[in-house]
């Protein structure tokens, strides 16, 4: 068994592994080495465990690095999953190894594994402070309307009266406002434009742009990820219209319908803090919580970082950032975020 780093030349067999394995998600695969690295500029470490066979493990990380939130390895950083995708136990041990040594030789505070289930069983883990939501959409469209909950399904319904429609738009920077807006409204830094078009560039038909409009007015847009038989809606923008038209969930159930369309077999409603709004509204559409087991390998730090927004020592830094002027968050922003991870 070695251990290798990723060269441009392994990239088709790194995804051919990621893809046949059950537990792998859309953030193992190989292009997020080239989307960090275009974007960011954080040193990448995509290692992989090869025997005589071929492949057998990968573990993608980056390396964060900042005089304010500190230095850390992530599994996936900016991401919300990552860690090993093993599979033998020798694959696995070898990548964990690898992990830790280079984990102490970059000096960080900690190395994260961003793991849907628990890997490690010695290591410190965060499994109750985010959850994640992913259900079934049945091939029939009509039945997926009314699985969706009464009251929900009603708000949807509204938007349809509303006359609200829904396109996919190839137009990023017409989404990226819209995503910008929303941001700001939350007293979150927004991610740089440059993300958004190097991510259309390099996953092509896997990521696409759902926009809803009244009439010829955006109303909101939405962003999204394909991965063998599932859709991943990811990030999501709406304009000052959204909330007169409900729009959110109307854009929601047009993906989960054009979904079923083409097929496509899972949604994956992402990742959601336990007990905000977003966790609320997700369960709202009758999709059940699953924990995140997030793994924590502890170098220099002695607990668990939180540099979550609903850390309340970052509530000053939020409440003054929804009162900045718009274009200026969209110019500071990006410089903040790139080390937030």
């Amino acid at each position: 068994m070695e251990i290798k780093l990723l060269k441009a030349e392994d990239v088709q067999r790194w995804n051919d592994f990621v893809f046949q394995q059950p537990a792998s998600t859309f953030f193992h695969r190989a292009e997020w080495k080239e989307v960090l690295e275009r974007t960011y500029g954080h040193p990448m470490y995509f290692y992989y465990a090869e025997d005589a066979q071929g492949i057998k493990g990968v573990l993608p990380l980056g390396q964060v690095k900042s005089k304010i939130f500190g230095n850390s390895l992530i599994s996936l950083p900016f991401f919300v999953y990552g860690g090993i995708i093993a599979k033998n136990d020798a694959a696995f041990d070898f990548l964990t190894a690898k992990a830790t040594v280079l984990a102490k030789e970059l000096n960080v505070d900690y190395l994260e594994l961003r793991t849907i289930k628990q890997q490690h069983n010695d290591w410190v883990v965060k499994n109750d402070v985010y959850a994640r939501f992913r259900k079934e959409i049945d091939p029939d469209i009509e039945k997926n309307m009314t699985n969706i909950p009464r009251k929900q399904r009603a708000v949807v319904r509204k938007g349809i009266k509303a006359g609200l429609n829904s396109e996919w738009d190839e137009d990023i920077d017409r989404f990226y406002e819209s995503y910008a807006y929303s941001l700001h409204g939350l007293g979150t830094p927004v991610f740089p434009r440059k993300l958004f078009h190097i991510l259309k560039e390099v996953f092509k038909q896997d990521c696409d742009v759902l926009s809803i409009y009244k009439d010829d007015q955006l109303v909101s847009s939405l962003m999204n990820f394909y991965f063998r038989d599932e859709v991943l809606p990811y990030y999501a923008g709406a304009s000052v219209l959204a909330r007169k038209y409900r729009a959110h969930d109307f854009m929601y159930w047009e993906l989960m319908r054009r979904s079923c369309e083409r097929g496509i077999k899972w949604f994956d409603y992402g990742r959601s803090k336990v007990g905000t709004g977003p966790y609320s509204f997700k369960k709202n559409w009758g999709f059940e919580p699953e924990s995140l087991h997030y793994e924590y390998y502890l170098v220099n730090a002695d607990e668990i970082p939180n540099i979550s927004p609903t850390n309340p020592k970052y509530s000053m830094f939020i409440n003054a950032w929804k009162k900045m002027p718009f274009w200026t968050t969209k110019v500071i922003g990006p410089h903040i975020v790139k080390y937030l991870g």
